[in-house]
């Protein structure tokens, strides 16, 4: 038995997605488990379907157990996103491979490209960017071309390799044996229009958000036959909320560091539409997927301290045959269940966080054009195929 984890949002799940988890099995994987965002994504949005819907498309489509990504990881960095996950994946300890998708394709330039990236965040160069009002990634990637040849600029530029190093930064943080896979990432590039065997996932949610076709999605993803979420539904409720903020409460904010809760504030003040407040607030510092990530956490209340909760619990969304051999391997001190009723009980941490995901499944739910009764997630049933 060989078990790979593969972290996602599959938002929607395509075949890209599929692709990369054939490979896995074909690497020497018997058995897949998916830790999968829940009802908000890393993107600063809303998933364009619910949670266990997706979990149903994936094991469709090759995956064996569904594990729910809290909200507080998948609403930050890419490193606080890989570190979440990788917390989990670890604490099951059962995960022989961890799988991933990468323009790379190729561990040791990763590998490579990570030791860069400690370096020069640790330079003058980088910090002086910084201060003239570069955003991360661009004076991570200026800075780090006055140390290193291009070939190493150009893999820490690509967006998947960027998630790529992060998996890998988390899994030597905790001292994981648990060995990286990536296998090269081909198809559209990410968030493009292009067309292409594999789109992107942008593509893909703007084709289903406008209602194209059945025809123009199916041929590059698995049939959506759930209801689908609009962020837009939920607007008036997130503008709501931030006009009733004060600075300190922005500053409070998870990923509001560095003048942005400010900016956010006074954006605020001035705007009448989300996008408003995003042009407002953009500036080369500060990327727009960052900008609503820091909405969506201020709309929710995630602060500092919450997104750096440890879990206190490990929630199955979904399971196979296989699946059920995952978790009966797994050698997990944390507790692991298909009800969130169930976790909230096992200690007064756990019933925090399920509490919190239950509110922010309430507000999820706004998005769709039927909204749910508060309190699902608590009487949730899990996906259970044979």
């Amino acid at each position: 038995m060989k078990t790979a984890a593969i972290i996602a949002e599959y938002d929607p799940f395509h075949y890209g997605h599929k692709y990369l988890i054939d490979q896995t099995r074909a690497a020497g994987a018997t058995h897949v488990a998916a830790i999968m965002s829940g009802s908000f994504t890393q993107r600063g949005g809303a998933s364009v379907c619910d949670k266990f819907s997706r979990a149903k498309t994936a094991l469709e489509n090759g995956v064996d157990l569904v594990l729910e990504l809290p909200v507080r990881y998948s609403l930050t960095s890419a490193a606080g996103f890989a570190r979440g996950a990788v917390e989990i994946i670890s604490a099951l300890n059962c995960i022989n491979m961890l799988a991933f998708g990468s323009e790379s394709g190729d561990i040791a330039a990763l590998k490579e490209a990570s030791g860069a990236i400690e370096y020069t965040l640790h330079s003058e160069e980088f910090d002086k960017l910084l201060k003239k009002g570069s955003s991360y990634p661009a004076a991570l990637e200026k800075a780090l071309r006055q140390f290193y040849t291009d070939d190493v600029a150009e893999t820490i530029a690509a967006p998947n390799n960027t998630l790529a190093i992060e998996y890998l930064n988390a899994l030597d943080s905790c001292g994981s044996s648990i060995e990286p896979f990536t296998v090269r990432r081909y198809g559209a590039a990410h968030d493009s229009a292009e067309e292409a065997e594999f789109l992107s996932g942008s593509e893909l949610r703007r084709r289903i958000m406008n209602g194209e076709n059945i025809e123009t999605i199916e041929k590059y993803a698995p049939k959506i036959d759930a209801p689908t979420a609009d962020f837009s539904r939920l607007e008036r409720a997130v503008l709501a909320k931030l006009r009733s903020l004060s600075p300190a409460d922005f500053d409070r904010i998870a990923d509001c560091s560095g003048g942005l809760g400010d900016r956010l504030f006074k954006a605020v003040r001035r705007g009448t539409s989300l996008s408003g407040i995003y042009f407002m607030t953009k500036t080369k510092r500060y990327t727009l997927a960052r900008i609503r990530r820091a909405v969506l956490c201020a709309f929710l209340g995630i602060s500092k301290d919450i997104s750096r909760e440890k879990c206190a619990y490990i929630r199955i969304l979904g399971m196979n045959s296989r699946g059920k051999e995952i978790l009966s391997s797994a050698n997990c001190p944390l507790p692991i269940d298909t009800s969130l009723k169930a976790l909230s009980k096992t200690s007064r941490e756990a019933r925090r966080q399920a509490e919190f995901e239950a509110y922010i499944t309430d507000m999820y739910s706004l998005c769709f054009k039927e909204p749910l009764p508060c309190g699902v997630d608590f009487t949730a049933k899990p996906i259970i195929l044979d």
